[in-house]
């Protein structure tokens, strides 16, 4: 990284992180420290790393992070209207700024006894012991969660006892813009005990035409026979760059389910790992990113079949217009010692123009001899025949090309289990296909 870029970051976290949450926590300064020097060392992550081969971020180290300056009065009549405008019925509802906890447009409602969510500043200072042992479970640091750790803010934070179930889903709003050249970093904590049962809802989103970065990392925690539902659902602002990361640890039975959707930003990375730590847990992720323009939008997985008798399903799709560049880059472990090992994993993109492509690579790395793992992917375009089947009905091309898409994409949205949420993306991916150029194939 360029040492101009590293001494401007050196100097403001010095300056900034007396300021941030828990500052007065020693345990949570010398984790906040720790991270920054690992940062110091790693930087960014580059494309000489296997795992960002496809994925360029050498734009943040040309930058001069900025870090989130206070609203002004235009800037909180933006947020209202963006809550109004993205707000889940019949949900738990925390919403943030450019990091920070807003609490005025927040709405947590009434709780199971026992239920925590709330801001993590608010954790730190309520239960900060909890929050410790939470977070240390997960200190192997990388570039961007190093830099996540260093300078988070705020983010969200959602504790469910055992045998607790959550019957409204939790939805955090994540609203960015504002000053060019600003960063934000939440840091998120899910933790559902033994039993729990439980689903939240992270969405991002940014009206702004300036250049922002948002890098948001989220610890999930699923014990004994615990069931986690985590959607997270990518609409940042068109100049935006994002990357999010998913860290999840499953224990004895416990259930936990990814759904990842990627609609906005010029440049998005989705990181998800799942380590199944104990007999019997069973992982789904799913995802589907929809590009055009120029747009980059990259999602890697990582599921850690560590211990026997666990299971696996992952289905990824992309639907890729204009320029635009997808990448699913998909890895599957088996450990010597999880025989019994039940994986599935495929992915499919459409490529609606000429200029679009994607890079996919999904992976199996098997080490026990008594498994069942599959893999597959295809890259395609539209079935000419089911065109010319549905013309041939009196559907005028584009009308016809945009059913079709639909169809395609759909499959992963019908496994959203929240109808509000489920609605909301249907309504998306119909305005992108209503708004693709007419002469989409020979774009």
């Amino acid at each position: 990284m360029k040492s101009e870029s590293l001494d401007h970051l050196t100097h403001v976290f010095t300056a900034l992180a007396p300021t941030l949450p828990g500052a007065a926590l020693p345990w949570m300064n010398e984790r906040r420290l720790r991270a920054f020097e690992q940062f110091r060392v790693q930087g960014f992550p580059a494309r000489s790393e296997e795992a960002w081969k496809y994925t360029n971020l050498d734009v943040l180290n040309d930058k001069l992070l900025r870090f989130a300056p206070p609203l002004d009065d235009q800037g909180q009549a933006d947020v209202e209207r963006l809550v109004e405008l993205h707000a889940l019925d019949d949900a738990h509802r925390l919403v943030f700024v450019n990091g920070a906890w807003a609490q005025a447009q927040s709405d947590v409602g009434a709780l199971p006894p026992g239920v925590f969510i709330g801001s993590l500043a608010s954790a730190l200072e309520q239960i900060p012991d909890e929050i410790r042992k939470h977070l240390e479970r997960d200190e192997e640091f990388n570039g961007l969660t190093a830099f996540n750790a260093a300078f988070a803010r705020d983010g969200f934070v959602m504790l469910i006892p055992p045998h607790t179930v959550l019957d409204r889903p939790l939805h955090v709003l994540f609203i960015g813009g504002g000053e060019s050249d600003l960063t934000v970093q939440p840091l998120n904590l899910i933790v559902a005990g033994a039993h729990a049962r439980c689903a939240a809802v992270e969405q991002y989103v940014g009206a702004d035409e300036n250049w922002y970065y948002t890098n948001a990392v989220t610890h999930i925690h699923a014990d004994d026979h615990a069931d986690v539902q985590h959607y997270r659902v990518q609409q940042e602002a068109p100049a935006a760059v994002h990357t999010g990361t998913v860290i999840a640890g499953q224990h004895n039975a416990s259930r936990f389910s990814s759904y990842a959707f990627s609609f906005g930003a010029a440049l998005a990375r989705s990181t998800i790992t799942a380590k199944l730590a104990a007999p019997g847990a069973h992982t789904t992720l799913d995802g589907l990113y929809v590009g055009n323009g120029k747009q980059h939008l990259d999602h890697y997985t990582m599921i850690d079949h560590a211990y026997p008798q666990c299971s696996s399903r992952e289905t990824y799709r992309g639907v890729l217009d204009g320029s635009a560049h997808g990448v699913f880059n998909g890895r599957i472990v088996v450990r010597q010692d999880a025989q019994k090992t039940d994986a599935d994993q495929a992915n499919h993109n459409l490529l609606l123009s000429r200029n679009a492509e994607v890079d996919t690579k999904p992976q199996l790395e098997i080490f026990a001899d008594d498994v069942r793992c599959t893999h597959g992917t295809t890259v395609g375009q539209l079935d000419e025949t089911q065109l010319f089947y549905l013309r041939a009905r009196g559907i005028d091309e584009r009308a016809a090309r945009a059913l079709l898409t639909f169809a395609f994409a759909r499959d992963v949205i019908d496994r959203v289990a929240i109808g509000a949420l489920k609605a909301r993306l249907e309504a998306t991916l119909l305005t992108r296909m209503a708004d693709a150029p007419a002469d989409a194939k020979d774009a």
